[in-house]
């Protein structure tokens, strides 16, 4: 019942209406205002003013007896809900239009930041929702989870997709390309051991939608930090950060992992670039966040 009356509250009741609302809809005959009251818990001094905001959205009905009381009977779910959906779609249709109209032309591009898992990845479903032509993602699976279904939408309604998974999917979606090479923050576990921090993951999510905007988080042990921005040189090298990664996962396949492995071996350059691509650690370390490494092993910020 409590879910049933946070979502009613969502699309526009009261918490009173809502309560009494369901309590209406669960006794499967009229009540009148008292019963109401002593089954919801909505208070007897507001009780009938709440019974008669229902009425007003037609949301229930009076149904007076010979005796002049009033008992009330709700308006069938079914119908509420349907009633809601055109009134819901009706609004947007109508801020789709009069809204962009007194939206003001920025003055400058800001990057504002997000705080907290939530806050990250409800902002990044919004871009990953709003696309409508590309999508790139750099992501790992734990965020890939939760965003999944809304990428396999936005390829159902024709958005080009590059996505670069850090470790196997599942259900892979979109155009998917595994993030093997290097082996995802192969210098990690080193960099954990040395600042006493083991067993802490590190990763990385970069989400460009349009190439319009984009939102950077990491994710450190227990912290999370996120921006987002529409800034257009931060969104291209968003997207130039996660097509290169595809591109570097694209040669390694066509020569050979082991190839490439000796090749990086071989030349320190190399090797400094490519450890630890994906992980959080030196955005966190840079953001003055806590639970980053100082370093790497030979005493570089990655």
């Amino acid at each position: 019942m409590q879910d049933v009356v946070e979502q009613l509250q969502r699309l526009g009741m009261s918490g009173y209406e809502a309560k009494a609302y369901v309590t209406l809809v669960g006794a499967g005959k009229p009540l009148n205002g008292y019963e109401v009251a002593k089954r919801s818990g909505v208070p007897r001094s507001m009780v009938y003013a709440t019974l008669g905001k229902l009425v007003a959205k037609s949301a229930a009905y009076e149904l007076r007896g010979a005796d002049d009381t009033v008992d009330y009977l709700p308006l069938p779910p079914r119908s509420l809900l349907e009633r809601m959906r055109r009134e819901f779609d009706d609004s947007i249709e109508s801020l789709e239009v009069s809204l962009p109209v007194i939206v003001a032309s920025p003055r400058a591009h800001l990057i504002h930041s997000l705080k907290g898992s939530e806050a990250l990845l409800a902002r990044a479903e919004d871009v990953v929702a709003e696309a409508r032509t590309d999508l790139f993602l750099s992501i790992w699976p734990e965020e890939m989870e939760r965003l999944s279904p809304l990428v396999g939408r936005a390829v159902e309604r024709g958005v080009e997709t590059a996505v670069v998974h850090f470790g196997s999917a599942r259900k892979p979606v979109g155009g998917f390309y595994e993030h093997r090479f290097p082996s995802p923050c192969a210098t990690a576990e080193e960099q954990e051991g040395q600042a006493g921090q083991a067993g802490q993951d590190h990763r990385l999510l970069v989400v460009t939608g349009d190439r319009r905007e984009t939102l950077v988080g990491g994710f450190s042990g227990g912290t999370v930090w996120g921006v987002y921005t529409e800034d257009p040189a931060v969104v291209a090298m968003a997207v130039q950060y996660v097509r290169q990664d595809i591109a570097l996962q694209i040669i390694a396949d066509r020569i050979g992992h082991e190839n490439m492995r000796e090749l990086c071996a071989g030349d320190p350059e190399l090797r400094r670039f490519l450890t630890g691509h994906g992980c959080a650690t030196a955005l966190l370390h840079a953001a003055g966040m806590p639970g980053a490494p100082d370093s790497t092993p030979d005493g570089r910020l990655l």
